[in-house]
């Protein structure tokens, strides 16, 4: 498979948001706003092409009774180098996205793209990987976020698009995460047999 095809694959046929329906953690209780949702996604993909990136080059150095742990140590220093990142340059993000953020460290995402891509492939192919699922999910959060966001808030970005007092609290709730994230991979379903 080409780069470019490793990377829309991420996107649409893996999505791990509205496809494998991974990381819904972060999923649904990040996604309180479009803002929250992209910046969890970016900080996802950060990680994930990474960590694709690192054990790829390091595959061959690791045992394979050891090769979990490793990703993991090697998943969570850069979960770390993230966080602290994002508290530096970016407290606000940081203060909202909160425990999340090293929770990232066990996202099954993560993990399971290390194991199944690129623990076998190379360097530039992981990083393609990376970069694809990473889009994806982000894709994934950003567009819950903006979902939520309207019907919730009647904003986009903080932008108001709707007067205020057509908001719907439920769906800045979690109860109304499950229900946008269920209705938006209705229509994608239903567009995917159309």
């Amino acid at each position: 498979m080409s780069k470019l095809g490793i990377i829309i694959n991420g996107i649409v046929k893996e999505n791990p948001t509205f496809v494998l329906m991974l990381g819904m953690c972060p999923t649904l209780a990040t996604t309180t706003s479009a803002m929250n949702g992209l910046m969890m996604g970016l900080a996802t993909m950060a990680v994930l092409v990474c960590s694709n990136v690192i054990i790829s080059l390091i595959k061959k150095l690791t045992p394979d009774m050891v090769h979990i742990p490793v990703y993991i140590v090697v998943i969570a220093t850069l979960v770390t180098i993230v966080q602290f990142s994002l508290a530096a340059y970016l407290p606000d993000v940081n203060k909202q996205l909160g425990l999340f953020i090293p929770l990232i460290v066990v996202n099954c995402v993560i993990l399971g793209r290390a194991e199944s891509f690129a623990s076998k492939n190379s360097p530039l192919a992981s990083a393609c990987d990376g970069i694809g699922i990473g889009l994806g999910f982000t894709l994934g959060l950003t567009l819950l976020g903006i979902a939520r966001e309207i019907l919730g808030n009647g904003t986009v970005f903080d932008i108001r698009i709707v007067p205020e007092q057509f908001g719907m609290l439920l769906f800045i709730l979690p109860p109304g995460a499950f229900l946008t994230l269920g209705y938006i991979i209705a229509i994608i379903n239903r567009f995917k047999k159309a």
